[in-house]
């Protein structure tokens, strides 16, 4: 069986897709924007991403196919709607990504803490480089730092933090 049949017969639902970022990360990135939210932050720049019945149901295979065709792009960023609450279908495409060499990003509004503690959530951290965690806040946006929208969210640096089992930011950003 080919290694990537599981990209085949395994779908995510996402809002929709862009082959070239430079607001998502660092570098020319992929972004798949997940479906389904429940957090629904006041001021949300993606609330068509919120509802879970929402958007379309896609083969990884799909995404795969679409990523690898750009050579331009070097690393791939979870936005949403909420990457965790599909962690498994992330969870195999990350494993993909990450023998490939690629950097892997993701956005969530759970806390770090609350990633960490969560099994299948932990599966998905397992293969991020980063993770920008925490609700967007409205009363601490912010257009003066990197990657973030609010002044709370966190760009954590994941292996890292996993390896000392405690938040370590990344360096370099503001």
């Amino acid at each position: 069986m080919d290694e990537l049949s599981v990209l085949d017969s395994t779908t995510i639902r996402i809002a929709g897709a862009i082959q070239e970022s430079i607001v998502d990360g660092p570098g020319i990135r992929y972004v798949i924007f997940t479906q389904g939210c429940p957090f629904r932050c006041k001021g949300c720049h993606n609330p068509q991403s919120q509802p879970l019945n929402g958007g379309m149901d896609v083969s990884l295979r799909l995404l795969y196919d679409e990523f690898f065709s750009n050579p331009l792009v070097t690393g791939v960023t979870f936005s949403g709607g909420e990457p965790f609450i599909q962690s498994r279908p992330l969870s195999i495409f990350s494993k993909f990504l990450k023998e490939k060499g690629y950097n892997l990003w993701s956005y969530s509004g759970f806390t770090f803490d609350k990633l960490v503690s969560d099994a299948s959530r932990y599966e998905l951290l397992k293969y991020l480089d980063v993770v920008v965690d925490g609700p967007f806040i409205m009363s601490q946006r912010s257009l003066d730092i990197d990657f973030r929208g609010s002044k709370n969210q966190r760009i954590i640096d994941v292996q890292e933090s996993l390896k000392q089992n405690s938040v370590v930011l990344m360096k370099g950003f503001k």
